[in-house]
């Protein structure tokens, strides 16, 4: 392909704006366009127009079938990959709980190894007997430090349940990731926000009976001499020569709003009001399409990382270690890891 296909749609987005009957009016202003200042009609030949029209019509039908049936395909694949990875979570969790039964045996020894178990046991017990009746100073320190641990240990949970606390305070996201809030509805992908304001009256609102401001971090909107129906700050900033607004069915002020961040989530479109839990929002697979390879990738690893996390497992970084890890200790079997802490 030649050309971009979206460099027009800012001014068509402006066009469509203007016509109160939505894409009927807009479909006529084209066709009376090219009956009145071109030969569309008349210059190739008796129903050359409509083959053509025709032609261009199949041809963007036939993609919009094929980017749903790609869409519904990638949904399907994830959820398979999520399967799969329940499975693997449920097999790795029977093998553990199978080695820990194992592990626990009781094992009968012969009297040489009884006595050498013994004499372990004995010599732990004088280092620990020597260490306890030590200067005082010593004893205090070493309590301290376990006083420490502890303490470090506390705080670790009190830091958690910190996290779960915000949480649970926060709304679940609805199907577009984003929230229904009492004056207006609003959902997003990662690189747009769009925002549905229903304006409440009983007549067909034009372009020309609502003000609509939108700067790099604020939005005003609502009806001419009326308060405004939704107007607050933005929690990042937007490309304001990619955000748009239009009247949907005379009804609705539909806002669409480009971020500039395309790599995060907004937890609300308003500061002023409440938040989302980003941490459950579900994107559709089938917009990671529209980005380019690099973005992509650490996209994907995100979703990936926030997954593993959710189910417990670990995130790609840390089944990184954990695989040297695992080398390093089959390379050397006649070392003891048992007594080994990885983080």
């Amino acid at each position: 392909m030649t050309k971009k296909e979206d460099q027009f749609d800012g001014m068509l987005l402006a066009l469509a704006q203007q016509h109160e009957g939505g894409v009927k009016d807009l479909l006529d202003t084209f066709f009376s366009f090219l009956a009145r200042k071109t030969d569309f009609y008349t210059g190739g030949g008796e129903g050359a127009a409509e083959q053509l029209v025709m032609s261009k019509f199949k041809k963007h039908e036939a993609n919009a079938l094929a980017k749903a049936a790609s869409d519904k395909a990638e949904r399907v694949e994830q959820e398979r990959r999520r399967k799969e990875r329940l499975e693997k979570k449920r097999k790795e969790e029977q093998a553990e709980e199978e080695k820990i039964n194992n592990d626990s045996r009781i094992v009968e020894l012969t009297d040489e190894q009884a006595v050498k178990l013994q004499e372990e046991i004995d010599n732990k017990k004088l280092v620990k007997d020597t260490a306890v009746a030590g200067p005082s100073g010593d004893h205090i320190e070493h309590s301290k430090d376990v006083e420490d641990k502890n303490d470090d240990s506390k705080d670790d949970n009190a830091d958690e349940e910190e996290e779960d606390e915000k949480e649970k305070n926060k709304l679940k996201p609805n199907s577009g990731n984003g929230a229904d809030m009492p004056n207006y509805r609003w959902t997003q992908t990662l690189g747009e926000v769009e925002i549905r304001v229903p304006l409440k009256v009983n007549f067909s609102v034009r372009p020309r009976d609502v003000i609509v401001t939108i700067t790099k971090k604020h939005l005003s909107s609502g009806l001419k001499g009326h308060p405004s129906i939704l107007a607050g700050d933005f929690p990042h900033e937007v490309k304001l020569e990619e955000s748009t607004w239009v009247i949907e069915d005379g009804k609705v002020l539909l806002i669409n709003l480009e971020k500039v961040n395309k790599m995060q989530w907004w937890a609300h479109v308003i500061t002023s009001d409440p938040e989302i839990s980003t941490k459950k929002v579900n994107p559709e697979p089938s917009k990671l399409s529209d980005l380019d390879g690099e973005t992509r990738g650490l996209v994907e690893k995100m979703m990936y990382d926030q997954r593993q996390k959710e189910l417990g497992l670990p995130t790609s970084d840390e089944q990184k270690k954990q695989d040297v890890i695992k080398k390093f200790m089959q390379q050397h079997p006649e070392m003891d890891f048992s007594k080994c802490k990885f983080n």
